[in-house]
């Protein structure tokens, strides 16, 4: 209890003291760290201190003749100072005091226009015609004119999956002679393997092969070329001809048959 009591104590000799720094025009240091005041008007204070030295510093790099170094100064104090301030908003917000982060307005310049930024480090005045800044708006605009999905989606037609790519019959003609290639390495592999084979197998029963043993042929049917290859088995006319005849017996049966 006693401890608590102290607590108040020194707390309350603090704001006195700062009201006597105030009255007297004593400067006092701005805390580091915005957690560390748990008092909301202390935080009001100290976020309309940053407010007026930001004003202050966009005023001064509205000369654009401090120089490159000088007004990269200003800008990097500037985002430094807007930084701050949101701690302090935000500390105001946790201590109950007026919600400033979604009440906001948007950033500007002093002569009321938007300040341009990307990733929340923002340039102001003059900063904004440094060398490269320009130059880095510029693409940051291209890159934001990219078509949408919808915008790709309308492109896409019969060219784009290639049904025109064998509109001058070269590409059948390639197909056909690299198909031929490979069947014809696929046939010679399939044959040294299959005569291998014969080999151990009378190799393995202590005998030579004969010589009137055929080598392995491929039955290439009646030699044509253009042969239709069904990639799912057919039912042949036989089949058929039986499902047919099985469904008008169900449709005779279903027709005449009497319920008792």
């Amino acid at each position: 209890m006693a401890r608590n009591q102290e607590k108040a104590q020194a707390m309350l000799n603090r704001f006195i003291q700062a009201k006597k720094d105030a009255v007297m025009g004593v400067e006092q240091k701005r805390p580091f760290l915005a957690s560390e005041v748990e008092d909301v008007n202390e935080c009001e204070r100290w976020r309309s201190q940053i407010i007026r030295e930001v004003s202050k510093n966009i005023t001064a790099i509205q000369n654009g003749s401090l120089g490159e170094h000088k007004i990269r100064d200003l800008n990097d104090t500037i985002n430094k100072l807007l930084r701050e301030k949101k701690h302090w908003e935000r500390q105001i917000k946790i201590l109950g005091g007026r919600d400033y982060l979604s009440t906001a307005p948007k950033i500007t310049d002093s002569d009321g226009r938007g300040a341009m930024g990307t990733e929340g480090y923002y340039y102001f005045g003059a900063a904004r015609e440094l060398p490269g800044v320009r130059e880095l708006f510029d693409r940051t605009g291209q890159a934001d004119n990219k078509k949408n999905r919808y915008e790709l989606h309308k492109l896409v037609d019969a060219d784009y999956y290639g049904y025109g790519d064998d509109d001058d019959g070269k590409l059948i003609a390639a197909e056909r002679r690299a198909e031929k290639r490979l069947r014809e390495e696929v046939e010679r592999d399939w044959v040294e393997n299959t005569k291998a084979q014969k080999e151990a197998r009378y190799k393995s029963l202590g005998m030579e092969v004969p010589e009137d043993e055929e080598d392995p042929q491929i039955d290439r049917g009646d030699g044509e070329e253009d042969v239709f290859k069904a990639h799912v088995p057919l039912p042949s006319t036989a089949d058929i001809e039986k499902l047919v005849l099985e469904k008008k017996k169900r449709e005779l049966l279903a027709k005449y048959k009497t319920s008792k």
